[in-house]
């Protein structure tokens, strides 16, 4: 049994020595009567015990002619990346137009250029691919629709204008004997806002008012929208209705003129007159002048009325009545807005 066991571990320790053997022969060898089959992995450079060392992991080198392995490709190419951003420029051609325009509307508004840029409204592809579609629902009833966004509007439209002007702040005061005053002019600019009620009320809407009126030109069908026109009346636009409403900027701290008395600026007249020119006091007056022109200066009153009807149009058109017939499948072909005097 001990002789056994011994011939058993004497074969297996000649198998282990016998295959390690053949891993070191050159490929295409013999070792005795046997072929030595090609090692799996490419032979090396000797390490340090002897052995083959393993290929470098790192990539080969493209321009070596020497490497036969091939070149590292690019997973995606550069033409088809740019292919991709233009694309997207494509698809959303319109959000990147308005932030543009946007962008460049603040940028010129910082440096004081005031130039007239076109208007471009924010949309996605998907809102504007609903504004064309809208087959289930050519038989709706829009004129309720467009009036139930009318009626949920919650703030009035400004228009606000700017103008600049000149004032004389005058105090006199005798003493005694003596005439004493004290006269300085100055320039001051003014801001104004005149309000339109974009929503008088229900009874202002009613059917029988004649205030808003919405017709079908056309329905849509097979995929091609329809056409509506729009007609509403509107109170007409609040000039400022207290002197609250007008704000005065770019007070300067010394007149641009003055004018005195032969007195002045003797002792009496400067320590009685001269602390009477307070800050508050020109911002005061100033304020005064400005709301009365901004409520009987045609040069002032015609802007303001125009800019508040320019911004009440724009807005019920843009955020409220384009909107709702576009998601609807309408286009809205006609908007026409008359001014009523509030009864």
């Amino acid at each position: 049994m001990v002789r056994l066991l011994r011939f058993l571990l004497n074969l297996l320790t000649d198998n282990q020595a016998t295959q390690r053997e053949l891993a070191w022969q050159p490929a295409g060898g013999h070792y005795g009567r046997y072929p030595v089959a090609p090692s799996p992995e490419p032979a090396g450079p000797a390490d340090g015990d002897g052995r083959p060392a393993r290929p470098s992991p790192e990539w080969p080198d493209p321009d070596d002619p020497g490497d036969p392995r091939p070149p590292r490709r690019r997973r995606v190419p550069r033409w088809a990346k740019w292919a991709a951003v233009i694309a997207m420029g494509l698809i959303f051609r319109k959000a990147i137009a308005s932030v543009a325009l946007i962008a460049l509307s603040a940028a010129l508004h910082v440096v004081g250029v005031n130039v007239h840029l076109p208007s471009i409204k924010f949309a996605w592809p998907w809102q504007a691919s609903t504004s064309v579609v809208g087959t289930t629902t050519t038989n709706t009833d829009l004129g309720p629709w467009v009036l139930q966004k009318i009626e949920g509007i919650s703030k009035p439209a400004l228009g606000r204008v700017n103008f600049s002007f000149l004032f004389t702040h005058k105090v006199s005061k005798s003493i005694g004997m003596w005439p004493c005053w004290y006269a300085s002019t100055f320039y001051a600019v003014g801001y104004a806002s005149a309000t339109v009620d974009l929503n008088p009320g229900p009874a202002w809407w009613a059917p029988a008012s004649g205030h808003y009126r919405l017709q079908v030109l056309s329905r849509p069908v097979d995929g091609k929208p329809g056409h509506v026109a729009v007609t509403m009346t509107l109170p007409l636009p609040q000039l400022p209705q207290s002197v609250h409403d007008v704000s005065i900027d770019n007070m300067p701290s010394k007149p641009i003129a003055t004018q005195h008395s032969w007195t002045y600026p003797g002792f009496g007249c400067g320590v009685l007159l001269r602390p009477q020119f307070a800050e508050s006091v020109l911002y005061a007056e100033a304020q005064q002048l400005a709301f009365y022109k901004s409520t009987h200066v045609e040069q002032i009153t015609r802007p303001l009325i125009n800019a508040a009807e320019t911004e009440a149009e724009q807005t019920i058109r843009d955020n409220f009545v384009q909107p709702t017939v576009n998601a609807f499948g309408y286009m809205l072909d006609e908007f026409t807005i008359s001014w009523a005097k509030t009864p």
